[in-house]
């Protein structure tokens, strides 16, 4: 008897321990990556994006319809955030509040190990979520996907909760509204909201006709399978979570027609013909003239074919892959980076699981069920990304602690003292390895990010950005000694204008008809001020090879001659050139 106080005394220490060490190295990282926030943003969706609308829409004084930002369409729940940010004059704080979300998520998070398991296992839980590198990288950067993590683990949890509270309408209730904040953050809402408002049915007349009850006992053979009240369930999250979506919904139906614009535009609005135009500014290729009918769009599985050369089994492999093969900026290897122990721990939590309680197992099967089905689509439909299936991370980091619990536990029963203590410190040697993966990201971060440079000093903010986006000292001159009614081409700048306080435009398709159409490089210059057009932004390395491949031999003739005669060159760096229209061209 002593001796069973005396080792439960031991595992008590021994947690209280673990907790506080899981909680200083929580601190740290947060403490790490507020430091990695804290210079301005270069990104490129936040200045094309996330920063860039908000800017646009604090210059006009509201929400205005912009047409030549498709992404302004979209749902920007967080974005409203990253504006009120804008306007009190910080574009740093906008990470902050990102990283805000990934904290929240590791609450809730959290939240539900604790009452499952315990404080540490939580605990865990939060720092291996934290701690993975997708997850790092967004939480100092300026996008949404954090914000969409959040709200779709608090409508899954909540949906959990609403079976263990006997089906009440609070939690169904709270759930719905979480899903329809994920949905006004982003567009991959519209599958959290369909496969959740499938569960909701599905779990209601499972439970009726198998149990009804949650304690884990029998079955309750008196409990008919109530269909139309499941059914009723199901609406009632339909509604609550569209409610929540409308604001951007009836926004979008003013401007276009259409609810979830550009999303099935076709369809909301047939009369309409979809049609290429090229006014595009990448520095991906070529685009095909303006008129050409759109092409069916290649299946994620030709795209890899053909892009990366492979085979029909390492496609169909991606969604094991993505767990154990992963690089930042590279599409082949998913733009982005996880950790093996999300998919291996994962699959511990279903050992024994028919001893589990049936709410517990209950649980177990919904997470998994919700991380399979979203993963499937997602590779399915579209070519894969890290941050398109970030929504399935929290379920298997939960899913991956009770893996991790279940491993402790069956070492305990199954073996002896000796060899329980050799087969948990091999695990937990193996997770201590997979958790430097996490640490070895976060330490190539700091060499990338160098924010010491600018928190130091030795960088102000000019050079700081300057010395991510080239093209910025052509910007910030054109912001300096140009006209407030100037108004700015620019050629292969990656549609990056939030540090433009000039009106610029990135439509690569008005300089191509320009010169298609011209007789001569009058002309050329007449039809871009006819577009109010005055001065252009050239990036050149893409700019000459693009030109040599677009035009013909006359037209390249012509443009040499607009080049020399209708353009000035009036500043240059980087790369990239301001250039000047002459004055009095008709």
């Amino acid at each position: 008897m002593t001796n069973n106080i005396s080792q439960h005394r031991r595992r008590i220490t021994a947690a209280s321990f673990f907790s506080l060490l899981l909680a200083g190295l929580l601190f740290i990282h947060v403490v790490t990556i507020l430091v990695l926030s804290s210079v301005p943003p270069v990104s490129r969706d936040a200045l094309t994006h996330h920063l860039a609308v908000p800017k646009l829409y604090l210059d006009h004084g509201g929400i205005i319809e912009i047409p030549a930002i498709s992404f302004s369409y979209y749902p920007m729940n967080l974005d409203l955030l990253y504006l009120v940010s804008l306007y009190f004059g910080s574009d740093i704080a906008p990470k902050y509040i990102h990283f805000s979300f990934a904290l929240l998520s590791a609450w809730l998070i959290y939240r539900y190990l604790r009452r499952r398991l315990d404080t540490s296992w939580g605990l865990l839980g939060a720092l291996m979520l934290l701690s993975l590198p997708v997850i790092v990288k967004l939480s100092f950067t300026v996008y949404v996907d954090l914000g969409l993590i959040f709200f779709s683990t608090a409508s899954l949890l909540f949906l959990i909760q609403w079976i263990e509270d006997q089906y009440g309408l609070k939690y169904l209730v709270l759930s719905a509204v979480f899903c329809g904040l994920a949905l006004g953050t982003k567009y991959n809402g519209l599958l959290i909201l369909f496969l959740l408002a499938l569960f909701v049915p599905f779990v209601y007349m499972r439970s009726q006709a198998n149990t009804g009850t949650m304690d884990g006992h029998g079955p309750d053979t008196n409990s008919p399978v109530k269909f139309p009240k499941a059914l009723g369930f199901m609406v009632v999250f339909i509604f609550i979570s569209l409610l929540m979506y409308s604001p951007w919904a009836i926004r979008n139906v003013i401007w276009t027609g259409n609810p979830v614009y550009p999303l099935w535009n076709a369809w909301f609005n047939p009369q309409e013909k979809t049609m290429a135009v090229d006014d595009s500014d990448t520095s991906q290729g070529y685009a095909s003239p303006a008129g050409r009918p759109k092409r069916k769009p290649l299946s994620p599985f030709l795209k890899r074919k053909l892009l990366y050369k492979e085979t029909f089994w390492q496609a169909m492999a991606v969604p094991v892959r993505i767990f154990f093969q992963g690089k930042d900026d590279d599409p082949q290897l998913f733009d982005g980076k996880l950790n093996p122990y999300l998919l291996i721990l994962s699959c511990f939590a279903f050992l024994g699981i028919k001893k589990d309680l049936l709410f517990l197992k209950t649980e177990k099967l919904i997470l998994l069920t919700f991380s399979v089905l979203y993963l499937m689509f997602a590779f399915f439909t579209v070519d894969m990304r890290m941050r398109y299936v970030a929504p399935i991370i929290p379920p298997l980091v939960i899913l991956a602690v009770m893996g991790l619990r279940t491993i402790v536990t069956h070492s305990r029963k199954k073996f002896s003292p000796v060899i329980a203590r050799v087969s948990i410190g091999v695990t937990l040697a193996v997770l201590l390895g997979l958790f430097m993966i996490n640490t070895a990201y976060i330490y190539r971060q700091f060499k990338i990010v160098d924010p010491f440079s600018y928190l130091g000093g030795q960088l102000d903010r000019h050079a700081y950005i300057e010395k991510y986006r080239s093209e910025y000292p052509v910007i910030q001159y054109a912001n300096v000694h140009l006209l407030g009614n100037d108004k700015i081409l620019a050629l292969f700048l990656g549609k990056r204008r939030y540090y433009s306080d000039r009106e610029i435009i990135f439509k690569v398709g008005v300089f191509r008809r320009a010169v298609k159409k011209a007789q001569s490089a009058n002309e050329i210059a007449a039809d871009l001020k006819n577009s109010a057009i005055t001065h252009l932004i050239i990036r050149f390395d893409i700019f000459k090879p693009w030109s040599k491949a677009v035009f013909d031999n006359r037209q390249k003739e012509m443009l040499r001659t607009f080049y020399d005669s209708n353009l000035k060159l009036i500043f240059t760096k980087g790369g990239y050139g301001l250039y000047q229209l002459n004055e009095g061209i008709n």
